[in-house]
């Protein structure tokens, strides 16, 4: 096994943390009933580290072969990557706007979005 599709597999175990943190962290957030009850603001920063990690191994992985051309998601791993740099642009601006709900909703789906085509990607590449 090459060293690309080690990272692929990395990647994909490291985008899975950061994405079921996510969950967790926005049902706590949507849970939420008052400003002591919001996921603690380093849960938050910790899921944006495991995510730009994640990201920053997928990078590299892409540098590898190309993969998945044959089953039609050749360009799914370089898609992703680029809607998870856009994921971790928007959950920087939840820190500098104080986590407000639209930009969260926005960074989801984003990130959501990223998760599915670069699991397809990884699946049949």
């Amino acid at each position: 096994m090459d060293l690309a599709s080690w990272g692929s597999r990395l990647a994909f175990w490291i985008l899975t943390v950061a994405v079921a943190a996510g969950s967790v962290l926005a049902l706590w957030h949507l849970r939420a009933t008052g400003e002591g009850t919001r996921p603690p603001f380093i849960a938050g920063v910790l899921h944006g580290v495991v995510g730009a990690i994640g990201f920053g191994v997928l990078l590299f992985a892409l540098r590898g072969p190309v993969r998945g051309v044959a089953a039609g998601v050749g360009s799914f791993g370089t898609v992703a990557a680029v809607l998870f740099g856009g994921a971790l642009l928007t959950g920087v601006s939840l820190l500098l706007l104080r986590r407000k709900t639209v930009v969260m909703t926005i960074h989801a789906g984003i990130a959501i979005t990223g998760y599915v085509l670069f699991l397809a990607w990884n699946a049949l590449g």
